[in-house]
């Protein structure tokens, strides 16, 4: 069985904002605005160390934040480029047929007439669509995380199903 995941990355601080301590965060989410509920969060491999959210605004895809007792730019300056973290207990409810990337990594894929393709190693997030990256025995395929394609993923056996089209698998 494989390790349960117990901190998901939701982000990553890749500069200063201003000169009052404010940072700008590249997000690692579907749900930009789950930035407005985030009161706190762990920073790079300290998950022992919470960090204490002030204040969220938006400037086009990234968020600027304010976190507290950060209040210069030269304090910011020391947390750029490092990653934010929330507990699973702390991640947003997911919808139905909804699932975190990192509980679906491993899952073995099948196509519908049983047939292994390979095992789920890698989610590539692009604004259409994701994409799921399967790794064959002697191949990697690229499939659209669409339901055409991935009719099927159950999450209790750990398999997908998937209906690709000509030249998909090739």
């Amino acid at each position: 069985m494989k390790e349960k995941i117990t901190h998901f990355k939701i982000g990553q601080i890749v500069n200063t904002q201003g000169l009052k301590g404010e940072v700008r965060v590249y997000p690692f989410t579907d749900d930009i605005y789950r930035f407005d509920e985030l009161e706190s969060f762990y920073l790079g491999k300290d998950l022992e160390t919470l960090w204490d959210v002030e204040k969220v605004r938006y400037k086009g895809n990234m968020i600027i934040m304010k976190i507290k007792d950060i209040d210069t730019v030269e304090m910011a300056e020391k947390l750029k480029n490092k990653f934010m973290y929330v507990s699973r207990e702390e991640s947003r409810d997911l919808e139905s047929g909804e699932y975190f990337i990192a509980d679906m990594i491993g899952i073995d894929v099948f196509t519908l007439d049983g047939t292994k393709v390979g095992v789920l190693k890698e989610v590539l997030q692009y604004a259409a669509n994701d994409v799921y990256v399967v790794k064959g025995e002697e191949n990697e395929y690229l499939i659209p995380a669409i339901m055409k394609f991935v009719p099927t993923i159950n999450m209790d056996e750990r398999k997908m199903i998937i209906d690709p089209i000509k030249g998909m698998l090739d």
